[in-house]
């Protein structure tokens, strides 16, 4: 079994202007990369860049962001979904096996592989000295997060909505239309710390979250523990397997596809062995992860 933890770059991220023709061919890099470990892994947990860059900068309040900092919150997020949590509701035995408990929580059909993680809360210690938070509260941002596509709690758009109904709609399938709405396959809401026994979990089963083709008894799963996180007295995380990747991943293909049809740059990938088709097949499968995707 194979999860790997991966970054879809943009080509707005500061970090990476300095690396020259690096920075040029990123694109490529990506859809090469992405295309790769999709075939080859079982799960991939998709970190973006530029959102991880803004929590840096929007909630830790840090000024000169550096790689440093960059993989502190990475490590906190990974932290937050494999410390060790109960196995059973009331138990005080730990899961043994939290991979394969995430795939069978989370990857119900194999075309289905691009999962995202979000903590709430997640601030500076000096923000965090005057804060308190209730499970009510944090539960509440979390899901709008969720359905809004948010990837932190700062700027939250609390105007969307689940649908009414989950039929399919027409033209749903265009990308050419603004998805508001994030669709989930399965959810996975870890909680940790006090009185983590009485959350109310009810808004993430609700049926408009998820595809159609999936009950949400099946596609929802919560995991506890009592043992605070991170100097949390509560946090939570969430792993979902959802359109959170829909539009970067549409606009990685869709760039490109541009340099790849003008030839840009390929004799930098040729020169060391790789070949156009490997561009079309990695183009290929990730059109067809878009259009899966897309479709839910």
């Amino acid at each position: 079994m194979e999860i790997w933890s991966a970054f879809v770059l943009l080509s707005k991220t500061r970090l990476w202007k300095q690396l020259g023709i690096w920075v040029i061919v990123q694109n490529y890099n990506s859809i090469l990369t992405l295309s790769h470990l999709y075939r080859s892994s079982d799960a991939l947990l998709v970190h973006e860049n530029d959102a991880v860059h803004k929590i840096c900068a929007k909630l830790m309040n840090i000024k000169q962001i550096s790689f440093s900092d960059i993989n502190q919150v990475l490590a906190h997020q990974l932290g937050s979904v494999f410390q060790p949590t109960y196995s059973v509701e009331g138990l005080c035995h730990y899961r043994r096996n939290p991979l394969g408990d995430l795939m069978e929580n989370l990857v119900p059909h194999p075309e289905f592989k691009m999962l995202g993680i979000r903590n709430i809360p997640q601030m500076s210690e000096n923000s965090l000295a005057y804060s308190t938070f209730t499970w009510a509260g944090l539960l509440k941002h979390l899901r709008q997060m969720l359905i809004s596509n948010s990837k932190m709690e700062e700027g939250i758009d609390w105007q969307v909505r689940p649908p009414l109904s989950r039929l399919p709609t027409l033209g749903k399938a265009s990308l050419n239309r603004e998805l508001q709405f994030n669709t989930s396959i399965a959810n996975l809401v870890i909680l940790r710390g006090k009185d983590v026994h009485s959350a109310d979990l009810g808004g993430f089963k609700d049926p408009a979250l998820y595809t159609s083709w999936l009950k949400p008894i099946n596609a929802f799963n919560v995991w506890k523990t009592q043992r605070a996180f991170s100097k949390y007295e509560k946090s939570a995380a969430l792993v979902s397997n959802s359109q959170f990747l829909l539009k970067p991943l549409d606009t990685i293909v869709g760039k490109a596809w541009n340099m790849f049809a003008s030839k840009a740059y390929i004799h930098q990938y040729t020169k060391f062995g790789l070949e156009e088709e490997d561009f079309l097949d990695s183009f290929t499968l990730l059109e067809q992860v878009v259009a899966s995707y897309c479709n839910l």
